[in-house]
């Protein structure tokens, strides 16, 4: 049996549900890396840069979920530009100067958003929710050229966003969902749900009017899903965002192409999708 010489973990908490390991681990059984493993490590955001600062020289790199994402992003001693917009970093890679930050999560917005619409340009957008998952959200919508966003929420963010968006050169309406909904989503190139189901219960039918992206994946289909694929809507949901952000993160890791087929492949089958 092939001795273990490199590692990669994701951190968080809880994160006994991850399906990053299940992901990675299925891509370095494609290219036959027998030395390599991925793990996850319960680490609370507090415990973030101990956890990374005490690891020894086999880890090659981390994977951070909310909220450590912030401390990731402190931690490091340089950044990709991306994680500096966004604000946060989900990707730590070890280098010879110390640790390097990355954001992948807008990667994978990326991803869907190819997914939904091809090459088809967004002019305007629905992002739901205006937390963690939103800040990359708005960044891919950025890169895709969408300059004006309906940003919906229970409560007003638009003080922790404000740099965000003036970087990214997008003009937001704030609203709660309170407001015309089915109008915003009938004007939207997309709507992005960075929220639980929970949080847009009630809200889908007048949310369902243009194509989306859920974040959310199991369970699979979403109510939001649902309403949008009966009225002729494509859809994606947060299993084809979670490998899209996973490959960076394999590449940057290891140095080798992911092989996404493979990995996609290994997150369907568990999902049953």
């Amino acid at each position: 049996m092939t001795p273990i010489r490199h590692r990669a973990a994701v951190l968080g908490s809880p994160i006994h549900h991850s399906r990053s390991p299940l992901i990675h681990n299925a891509g370095y059984r494609a290219l036959g890396l027998t030395d390599w493993e991925y793990l996850r490590i319960e680490t609370r955001a507090d415990d973030v840069r101990r956890t990374v600062e005490e690891s020894d020289a086999s880890f090659a790199g981390f994977s951070v979920t909310m909220p450590g994402k912030f401390e990731a992003l402190a931690l490091a001693d340089d950044a990709s530009e991306r994680a500096r917009v966004i604000g946060a970093a989900n990707t730590l890679v070890r280098t010879g100067d110390g640790w390097y930050a990355d954001n992948t999560d807008g990667v994978g917005v990326l991803g869907c958003l190819d997914e939904l619409l091809g090459a088809v340009g967004i002019t305007s957008a629905v992002v739901v929710g205006a937390g963690g998952t939103a800040r990359p959200a708005l960044w891919a919508l950025a890169e895709r050229g969408c300059r004006d966003v309906t940003i919906v929420n229970r409560s007003d963010r638009e003080a922790e966003l404000s740099e965000l968006l003036e970087t990214c050169g997008i003009t937001a309406q704030f609203v709660d969902f309170d407001a015309d909904l089915a109008t915003a989503s009938r004007q939207a190139d997309v709507v992005i749900s960075t929220v639980p189901a929970a949080a847009v219960k009630g809200h889908e039918r007048d949310l369902g009017h243009a194509p989306i992206l859920d974040v959310i994946y199991d369970p699979w289909p979403t109510p939001l899903t649902v309403h949008a694929a009966a009225n002729g809507y494509r859809t994606v949901g947060g299993h084809a965002m979670l490998v899209h952000q996973a490959c960076p993160q394999f590449e940057a890791f290891t140095g080798r192409k992911a092989p996404y087929p493979q990995m996609r492949s290994a997150l369907e089958e568990d999902l049953g999708i």
